[in-house]
């Protein structure tokens, strides 16, 4: 009979996060993950498999309390609303980041996403995951006269996901609150239902 865990796989995996945040897939050693999660090699590998094995664990759970937890939040509210609570919530955490980490998703498809296809299918699917979430606030935007008609809305929720990759790359870089905001408020200008083409 297998033993029991002897540790909480969400708090190790929550270790892991920041481990591979701060230091990105190839800088983190193993050591540093032990140091970090404060298991041994063993159960680390007993738990999730190779370092890879790791960060694929590390990145869905980032994905699911992250990402999957904005997306529950903002569905509930009113479509053109949802979207912008959504971009109110990454602006709020780029700004308030002192490490400049950005969004680990998108430091995944830069690092991992060019080399592996594994994990590029791995991250475009979260990517998927996003445009679909646009896709429904604009769709139902537009059948509630919310969201501008200007632009179908599979063009309109591309757009969004495009901003919100560039939001988040800049951020790293220049986390300026002048800069990021204006990328957003005029993204959202484009979702402003005007006469003649709501």
């Amino acid at each position: 009979m297998a033993r029991p865990r002897e540790f909480d796989e969400e708090v190790v995996l929550d270790a892991a996060i920041q481990c591979f945040w701060n230091r990105g897939f190839e800088a983190t050693s193993v050591k540093d993950l032990i140091e970090r999660t404060g298991i041994t090699a063993a159960s680390l590998y007993n738990a999730f498999g190779d370092k890879r094995s790791i960060y694929q664990a590390a990145l869905d759970h980032y994905v699911e309390i992250s990402i999957g937890a904005r997306i529950q939040r903002c569905e509930t509210l009113p479509p053109r609303a949802a979207i912008g609570a959504f971009f109110d919530e990454i602006l709020r955490r780029s700004l308030t980041d002192k490490e400049h980490k950005g969004c680990l998703v998108v430091n995944s498809a830069l690092e991992m996403a060019p080399h592996d296809p594994e994990f590029r299918k791995s991250i475009a699917r979260v990517l998927e995951r996003l445009e679909a979430f646009f896709l429904g606030c604009v769709e139902t935007g537009q059948a509630d006269g919310t969201v501008s008609r200007s632009a179908p809305p599979e063009a309109l929720a591309q757009h969004l996901l495009g901003v919100l990759m560039g939001l988040r790359v800049l951020a790293r870089v220049r986390p300026e609150r002048a800069l990021l905001g204006g990328v957003v408020s005029t993204a959202l200008v484009l979702l402003e239902p005007r006469k003649g083409l709501t």
